[in-house]
């Protein structure tokens, strides 16, 4: 944005990303089937004209707010992992940023999660946004597993559809036990799991790190649950 950007103009972008911020707070609680126009409008103090004037539809709306998302996730799991080496050191990285990122979301709700429940089974526009979404970041996981293949640090005969897989169910198994049954240690048990999958998959000569930090994390399930 430049000086010559007229003030209204400049106006209506931080009103409709203040919109934005406050509908993803409403989408991470209560769905984004539960995000209206009227809502947004009662918690921003806006006529619902004023708050459609920013958005051409609810769909819209939606979309708006999986972007929304979907950047806040890739500025703070994707784009810092990149920082670490390549291969099994940056898988790492993904992983612990993504438990990380749950760890927030265990109280507010995570909306890839709670949005592949709304939509598994509802077509349109929404549904598909989310789902190349998801998509994107299983795609990363994928790029990354191969690359610790590639460089030795996993076995040859690692399938990684199947690994991105077994990672994906420990962080479903995480959200739900640590959000639905509030399971204290939840997030341990998460850590060893990945070092446990880890270690299975790892070149032999390279297992020690993954078992020490299992038993590390075991420890902190221990320390948790006493």
């Amino acid at each position: 944005m430049t000086d010559n950007t007229p003030k209204f103009m400049r106006k209506g972008e931080l009103t409709r990303a203040a919109i934005l911020d406050v509908a993803l707070g409403l989408a991470s609680r209560d769905g984004l089937e539960g995000l209206t126009i009227g809502l947004l409008a009662d918690r921003m103090n806006m006529s619902k004209s004023g708050v459609f004037a920013h958005f051409g539809s609810r769909i819209e709306l939606q979309i708006e707010v999986l972007k929304l998302y979907h950047t806040v996730f890739e500025n703070e799991v994707f784009s810092p992992s990149l920082q670490a080496p390549r291969g099994l050191p940056r898988l790492e990285a993904m992983f612990a940023r993504w438990i990380k990122r749950v760890t927030v979301e265990i109280a507010s709700g995570c909306i890839y999660i709670s949005g592949a429940v709304e939509y598994d089974d509802r077509p349109g526009e929404v549904r598909e946004e989310l789902v190349a979404m998801v998509r994107v970041w299983q795609a990363a996981l994928h790029r990354c597993v191969v690359q610790a293949i590639e460089m030795g640090h996993l076995q040859d005969g690692t399938d990684p559809q199947q690994l991105v897989f077994e990672m994906y169910g420990l962080v479903l198994a995480l959200h739900h036990d640590a959000r639905f049954i509030k399971r204290p240690g939840s997030v341990e048990r998460a850590e060893v799991g990945f070092a446990r999958l880890i270690a299975d998959y790892r070149k032999q000569d390279a297992g020690t790190a993954g078992n020490n930090q299992t038993k590390t994390s075991r420890a902190a399930i221990r320390k948790t649950a006493a």
